[in-house]
């Protein structure tokens, strides 16, 4: 992985195809904690650094040196992806290209925005080898594409092309292959010019308004606004 500073944020690469794994995951927990205390940081973009793709998903390999499947799920869950971008304060932008299989749809949909090259493949792979997604996929998933479309893509172990999946909202935007790096840093610095306070306490209310019922989103989004107001 590389990570380094520009005048809008912090740029995260994973390595050439990148697979979700106990070593990868914490490293993206190691990483993540340098973006949250690196003051010059205003937005991160989360990319794969390789030409293949973004995320291949769980990396099988090292998945299956744990004694049983269900500890290996454990180790997953111990590196609560979910919590990792949860808790960050800072938005991230997922530059998306080629491969976007399994787990590396759940990382994507943890991020603020997700910008597509137009090379992209997705699918959930899960269910067709036994297992159920662990990533946030089942939750994140249907608040982005809502429940019936979810299901007939998780369940169904299809490839959905790029096109699709703008056009149901998996991604926000799509660009040629040549320009996704271009578009992401684009909307980086839109993002970076806003007042830092208010960019985070907005995504906060976004993020935990998902749990609350509306009347005490609303309360929560006040008492945000009000923070700012007297700052």
């Amino acid at each position: 992985h590389s990570l380094s500073n520009s005048d809008l944020g912090t740029t995260l690469s994973t390595s050439p195809i990148f697979l979700a794994s106990p070593t990868s995951i914490t490293l993206l927990l190691n990483i993540n904690s340098e973006v949250r205390d690196d003051p010059n940081a205003k937005v991160a973009i989360l990319k794969g650094s390789g030409e293949r793709g973004f995320c291949a998903g769980a990396d099988l390999t090292e998945f299956g040196t744990a004694p049983s499947q269900v500890i290996a799920r454990e180790v997953r869950w111990e590196r609560d992806l979910w919590g990792l971008f949860h808790t960050q304060p800072k938005p991230i932008v997922a530059a998306l290209h080629g491969y976007v299989i399994g787990s590396g749809i759940e990382i994507a949909s943890l991020c603020d925005v997700r910008i597509a090259a137009d090379n992209c493949i997705f699918r959930m792979p899960e269910v067709a080898l036994g297992m159920v997604p662990a990533a946030g996929g089942t939750q994140t998933i249907p608040r982005l594409i809502g429940t019936s479309r979810t299901s007939e893509f998780i369940l169904s172990n299809r490839v959905m092309e790029v096109g699709e999946a703008r056009k149901i909202g998996l991604v926000d935007r799509v660009v040629p292959r040549s320009e996704l790096l271009k578009e992401c840093l684009s909307v980086s610095r839109i993002l970076s010019r806003h007042d830092n306070s208010a960019l985070i306490l907005a995504r906060r209310a976004i993020l935990l308004g998902l749990d609350l019922s509306l009347s005490e989103g609303l309360k929560l989004e006040k008492r945000f606004a009000e923070t700012l107001s007297v700052v």
